[in-house]
């Protein structure tokens, strides 16, 4: 993530020149990360649910996800003003975990429901969705003009099969999800713990040493 964000920066500021919206090396990996961005978002809720997380511990961090998602939309305001980011990822996680914490219980459901949400878009398209207002659910004729789309539908599919995997390992092979971790990964898992920390700090401060490049040269 943060190396196709590097990239996207190196672009933004002409450093290269690359078509980010459009080719396909550049969005395939846009859908990859997203996807597994948001397949881990729901295997981690199936986790905390199995732990134990009560509503009030999850209910604080929900409210940091959404201030974030409040922090990226202002951040893009101001670089993309025209195309500002008013339903991106963490707008969408927030939505999302409510929804994981509200559908924990559907068993297999989870994965039936995974896969109506990925089709459906592809099915049902309508006008009404195509506005700022309500683009979120997803079921847009067109991509709207923002630097980041997250919409419900299809995306929420990618974490309900997450939060369903998550329940499976944690039934049947709970040694996939638990054990210490090898001494190599240690530093991932770091940042694993504080991710929504380099959610939101990594990109000011690319953006920041990209800006005093271009101011030096």
């Amino acid at each position: 993530m943060a190396a196709f964000h590097f990239g996207f920066d190196l672009n933004h500021f002409g450093f290269i020149r690359q078509d980010f919206y459009n080719d396909p090396v550049w969005t395939l990996q846009r859908t990859c990360i997203l996807s597994l961005f948001l397949f881990c978002a729901g295997l981690g809720q199936a986790v905390a649910i199995r732990q134990g997380q009560g509503w009030p511990r999850f209910w604080q961090r929900w409210v940091q996800v959404a201030l974030c998602a409040g922090l990226v939309s202002a951040g893009s305001w101001w670089m993309f003003p025209r195309s500002y980011i008013s339903f991106g990822v963490l707008h969408a996680i927030a939505l999302m975990l409510i929804a994981m914490r509200a559908s924990a219980r559907w068993g297999v459901a989870l994965w039936l429901a995974g896969a109506l949400a990925l089709v459906l878009p592809h099915l049902v398209q309508h006008p009404f969705f195509d506005t700022r207002l309500t683009n979120w659910v997803g079921l847009v004729t067109h991509k709207p003009r923002t630097e980041d789309y997250v919409p419900l539908l299809p995306w929420i599919g990618v974490m309900w099969w997450g939060l369903a995997a998550g329940q499976w390992a944690l039934a049947r092979h709970r040694s996939l999800l638990a054990g210490p971790v090898p001494a190599a990964l240690r530093p991932l898992a770091v940042l694993g713990r504080w991710s929504l920390s380099f959610y939101m700090l990594h990109q000011p401060v690319l953006i920041g040493l990209l800006m005093l490049v271009k101011a030096g040269s």
